[in-house]
């Protein structure tokens, strides 16, 4: 039951967010692409960093790194590309790691819940022949009980573990798409 009640909350936070980081990314996508002054995009993303998506996040730690690097005359162009994709590199996994964050817990529901379910099954079958055996005579309102208690387990294994398998997968489907867009992002950010 409560395992059930988790896996739910966690279904809807993740879809929540997967939804607000999509629709976040397509934005700052729009934005970055028309062609507008990119310090004036660095500074909007630095000033509204709490309601920033997770690709301006990466824009802004590659930007920040490619200003502070560009301004050492040590360096060669290639040194201050290679610095700037490190930052979006590091910035993108700690951003893939929270987009990721529950889908395993999800996972682990949607592997272990039926199996909850069997043992309860054969907990209330073995019960259902504990009191069958208890009574002289065989009828069904003395094997009725232990055989629902049996059923209901079942159903509530199920009621668990297919909503969290089901959303297990479309999350990692969401977030998948979601990472090859950062990175193909990153990739034409650098060029």
């Amino acid at each position: 039951g409560s395992v059930s009640f988790m896996s739910w909350y966690y279904i809807f936070v993740k879809w929540i967010g997967t939804r607000q980081c999509r629709q976040q990314t397509e934005d700052f996508e729009r934005e970055f692409w028309s062609g507008g002054d990119l310090n004036r995009l660095y500074q909007n993303a630095v000033e509204q960093r709490h309601d920033t998506g997770a690709m301006e996040r990466m824009f802004e730690a590659g930007f920040r790194e490619f200003t502070k690097l560009r301004g050492q005359t040590n360096l060669e162009a290639k040194d201050v590309v290679d610095g700037a994709r490190r930052a979006m590199r590091a910035t993108y996994q700690r951003e893939l790691d929270a987009l990721e964050s529950h889908l395993a817990f999800l996972a682990s529901v949607g592997s272990v819940s039926p199996y909850i379910g069997l043992f309860g099954t054969v907990w209330g079958i073995m019960h259902a022949f504990r009191a069958l055996g208890n009574v002289g005579q065989a009828s069904l309102s003395s094997v009725a009980p232990g055989i629902a208690e049996a059923l209901v387990a079942t159903a509530i294994g199920l009621f668990a573990a297919i909503p969290a398998v089901l959303a297990y997968n479309r999350f990692s489907h969401d977030i998948d798409r979601l990472a090859t867009r950062f990175e193909s992002f990153m990739e034409e950010f650098s060029n």
